[in-house]
């Protein structure tokens, strides 16, 4: 089986290794007066013994999933290996340690080594040495053993000569790790199966593998030396459902033990690395561009959070306060939070988008240590506090043997919640406590009340009106955008009568679209991916106060340095917008909210050329329209008559998402639909996933008001039946997200939670970057 550098297989027929998703076991052990011991150490190893019926293995029982733990740096440990190896190391704290995976291959593994020595040197630090742990591969399976990389320890000392900064030196060995991470790209396609640090820094160190939770210790055997002390452990025993592991995905990463799914993955990745070209630090040094991209592309779904909490922390946010942002609780809905507290997680809203799904998880940064649950609690955990000043917490009760009477509390986390030990501070910090001191940082409140706004703020909305064209009948506008006798009458009717979707029967018996003899919208393409293996949906009637329908529109800020004027947008209840709505937004222009219309039409007799030099065009317009200082861009078909075509919304919309992405200028912009082609939940599904920030199905409406006309829908004005129809398509939305374990429609905006059936690569990898999509089919002249 062909494997790439990643120790996964390549993508071939139906696999894809973007797919991979984990479900695991996770638990630490902290002292929490920052006492350091060996007995810490052997504690976490009992934890992790102790889940290993939640690690999976391989056809062999000696082949893991992967298993781990990280630690504090032990000084007293590495001075003494260290002066056996000939390295001579400065005092703690003034060195970092890297855990490395390199080639196999001698010469390869030399000429990596000399390229990392060499961007240390650029860095303005030096390297001690190296040393190789001594290993113990007589307890591995053979798939382990065959995968296996050279383990090697980098010593790196701090710059001499000046006062160090721990900080400081903390954030140059990323970037060095950064730095080196790249190395991978120019090394030969067949030179290596690694290259990988598990850990670099002054603080803590990883030791982790494609292992079973009972190898761990008997693997590494510098665990076991007595002088190997630290004062916390993070254990993680790794269960990868349907997926390949390797060496890389086992955890712990460099911060987190992760339990769960990120369901909105994909939609965080292209998020964070669209907010790339806004951010602006003085902490990484003058050339930021060395630590792009923040997540790297290849991780899993954990790695990846990984990434981004190491980022933030970095940059200058406390562990807290970088979590709270990452997985915010419920905050919408809940009438008893602190006001200062909810202020918090408004404004922070509108830099970063939860990363959504049912999750335990810890992380430390080396001093602290916090736990937290999603805001559904589906991945519950416990701990226990003993009189020794010890806290214990795992995926379940029982991990280590504790006499009753040690015990002086026992608690689980709760849904939303953050528990954090300060091992400098000496004590347990309560969720209230935490939350109060991280909300209070800055003047939230003020900020909000001060720049942002609301839509029934915009002046004159009431007399505000946007006419169709008048070039084209109602009904031929029904032909044009594909509208059946079913969708009038058994779509729209009883959505816009009772405010609720149509039922209909169990299962789908129709073809696929692209088997089809009929003529299929774009829509019919894709298929929602929902919640499968250990993920539960969310039962969004009776679980109301988590879910979230809330949308903001306007300009993104700078996620490192926040202003107050980032808070300077529009806030929106929810993603679909009446005729009056959109006209008030498209009438905006000021220094602060200014739209503009960019036609989604194309030549009706050009075929697949005409259409994409159409989207071209558009493309080439938006970015116009952003360098003239426009924060929301509205794609409107509703000039679309006999000889130019509307362009498939869908189309228009995710590819110009993925333009501006690429154009590292999307998060100046939201985007808005103008369209008479959707109508029902699933169209909005997938226009909200491909990044559209709010929806005007202008054709379903003036339907409605046709229906009405007929006496076909009675005992409803207009303006009733729309907020009907309005009620409706937000339902059904909600009812979509929470299936796949999505609590915010903000969280699923550009999460792409989709695959694609029939659709050319071509067409996904321009407009629908990252769509899985396992077989082709149609182009653009077919589509045209």
């Amino acid at each position: 089986m062909l494997l790439n550098k990643k120790g996964l297989p390549e993508r071939q027929g139906l696999y894809d290794p973007q797919h991979e998703h984990d479900a695991c076991g996770i638990g630490f052990v902290v002292n929490i007066k920052g006492v350091r011991s060996h007995d810490i150490v052997k504690s976490g190893l009992k934890i992790l013994s102790s889940l290993a019926h939640r690690g999976g293995a391989g056809s062999e029982d000696n082949t893991g999933d992967g298993a781990g733990i990280l630690l504090q740096l032990p000084h007293e440990f590495f001075c003494r290996v260290c002066t056996e190896a000939g390295i001579a190391l400065p005092g703690a704290g003034e060195y970092g340690v890297g855990m490395v995976f390199l080639p196999r291959q001698d010469a390869m593994r030399a000429y990596v080594e000399k390229k990392i020595e060499a961007i240390v040197q650029e860095e303005g630090q030096q390297t001690l040495g190296w040393r190789t742990p001594p290993v113990n591969p007589d307890s591995l399976g053979q798939a382990t053993r065959d995968s296996m990389p050279c383990i090697r320890q980098l010593f790196i000392g701090a710059k001499s000569g000046e006062q160090l900064d721990r900080e400081q030196f903390e954030r140059t060995l990323y970037i060095i790790r950064k730095r080196c991470e790249k190395l991978i790209e120019g090394l030969p396609e067949n030179s290596s199966d690694y290259f990988y640090f598990a850990s670099l820094s002054s603080r803590t160190i990883v030791y982790k593998g494609m292992l079973t939770a009972e190898q761990v210790d008997a693997f590494y055997v510098d665990l076991t030396c007595l002088d190997f002390e630290s004062a916390l452990a993070l254990v993680h025993s790794r269960y990868s459902t349907n997926t390949f592991p390797s060496w890389e995905r086992a955890h712990p990463y460099r911060y987190l033990i992760h339990n769960g799914e990120i369901n909105t993955l994909r939609g965080n990745v292209n998020w964070m690395n669209a907010r790339q070209a806004a951010i602006k630090t003085d902490l990484f040094g003058q050339d930021l561009e060395r630590i792009f991209p923040i997540i790297h592309p290849q991780g899993s779904d954990s790695a990846m959070f990984d990434n981004c909490l190491e980022f933030m922390t970095l940059s200058g946010r406390s562990l807290a306060h970088a979590a709270m942002m990452m997985v915010p609780e419920p905050w919408n809905k809940h009438e008893q939070m602190p006001n200062e507290l909810r202020a918090f997680y408004e404004y922070n809203s509108m830099l970063m988008e939860p990363w959504d799904g049912p999750a335990a998880m810890a992380m430390t940064d080396g001093v602290r240590v916090a736990a937290l649950l999603d805001r559904n609690g589906l991945r519950p955990s416990r701990y226990y506090l003993t009189d020794d000043d010890t806290i214990i917490l795992a995926s379940e009760a029982g991990v280590l043997d504790i006499p009753p009477q040690k015990i002086i509390r026992k608690d689980r986390l709760r849904p939303g919640r953050m528990l954090l030990i300060d091992t400098e501070a000496g004590r347990i910090i309560a969720d209230d406590e935490l939350k109060a001191q991280v909300s209070a940082e800055q003047p939230y409140r003020a900020w909000l009340d001060k720049y942002t706004s609301k839509l029934s703020d915009i002046s004159g909305l009431s007399a505000c009106s946007s006419a169709r064209a008048h070039d084209m009948t109602l009904e031929q506008q029904e032909k044009l955008f594909g509208y059946s006798y079913e969708d009038m009458r058994e779509v729209l009717l009883p959505m816009a009568a009772d405010g609720i979707e149509a039922l209909g029967s169990m299962g789908q018996d129709t073809p696929l679209a692209v088997l089809s003899s009929q003529n299929q919208l774009l829509y019919n393409y894709f298929k929602q991916l929902f919640a499968q293996v250990t993920n539960p949906p969310i039962d969004a009637i009776r679980e109301e106060i988590v879910t979230s329908t809330e949308i903001h529109i306007g300009r993104g800020g700078n996620l490192i340095s926040p202003q107050a004027e980032d808070c300077r947008q529009l806030k929106l209840e929810q993603p679909i917008l009446d005729n009056e709505e959109l006209s008030a937004i498209s009438k905006l222009n000021d220094d602060h909210f200014k739209s503009a219309v960019l036609p989604t039409l194309f030549r009706v007799h050009g075929g697949g050329r005409s259409l994409e030099k159409a989207l071209d065009d558009m493309f080439t317009a938006a970015d116009q329209a952003v360098a003239d200082g426009a924060s929301i861009l509205i794609l409107s078909d509703r000039n679309a008559n006999l000889s130019h075509a509307p362009i498939p919304a869908l189309l228009a919309l995710a590819g110009l998402h993925h333009h501006l992405i690429r154009s590292k200028t999307r998060t100046n912009v939201s985007l808005i639909v103008e369209s008479g082609e959707p109508r029902e939940v699933h169209h909005m599904a997938l226009l909200l996933g491909y990044g559209a920030s709010a929806i005007n199905p202008w054709l379903a409406y003036d339907v409605i008001d046709d229906l009405i006309n007929q006496e076909l829908l009675t005992g409803k004005t207009k303006d009733e039946a729309h907020k009907l129809y309005k009620k409706a398509l937000v339902k059904g939305i909600v009812k979509v997200i929470s299936k796949m374990g999505i609590s915010t429609i903000q969280s699923y905006q550009g999460a792409q939670i989709f695959e694609a059936l029939g659709i050319s690569s071509r067409v996904i990898d321009r407009y629908f970057t990252m769509t899985p999509s396992r077989i082709e089919g149609i182009t653009l002249e077919d589509i045209a």
